[in-house]
């Protein structure tokens, strides 16, 4: 007899979230964990949970992507990621990513993802550089 479950979708099962410490009471701090695969049968329901933490977090929001158990991610996931990227940018947030396998860093480093997001080797490591102040970049 077939599992009905093995068909659909389980994003429950993709993207875990935990609350971070954060060093201000006006910031949020959320680790977010992704594991499996992110494509075309997925992102678009993943994606929601992502949108409702911006959503409620407009600004001073601080996401740290642990990878750690991502086996793959496509151009519509990365499409989504650059887009959560803009909007807590916007909001004067920051992502970072931990742990990122070689495979998917491949195509993190190929699509230039790194070059707006740093990516760091441990969740420890990405979580301290999260909340570390940048100095002012003068143009």
């Amino acid at each position: 007899m077939a599992d009905a479950n093995a068909l659909s979708p389980q994003p429950i099962d993709n993207i875990k979230v935990e609350n971070l410490l954060t060093p201000e009471p006006s910031m949020t701090g959320k680790l977010i964990r992704v594991i499996g695969q992110l494509d075309e049968s997925n992102i678009s329901i993943n994606s929601k949970i992502i949108y409702d933490i911006i959503a409620k977090h407009p600004t001073e929001l601080y996401l740290l992507f642990d990878l750690t158990k991502l086996e793959y991610m496509n151009s519509k996931a990365i499409g989504y990621f650059t887009d959560w990227y803009g909007k807590i940018m916007e909001g004067k947030g920051k992502i970072v990513i931990a742990n990122a396998p070689p495979t998917v860093m491949d195509i993190l480093q190929a699509v230039g993802i790194t070059e707006l997001v740093k990516c760091y080797t441990t969740v420890e490591e990405a979580q301290f550089q999260l909340f570390k102040k940048e100095p002012d970049s003068q143009s």
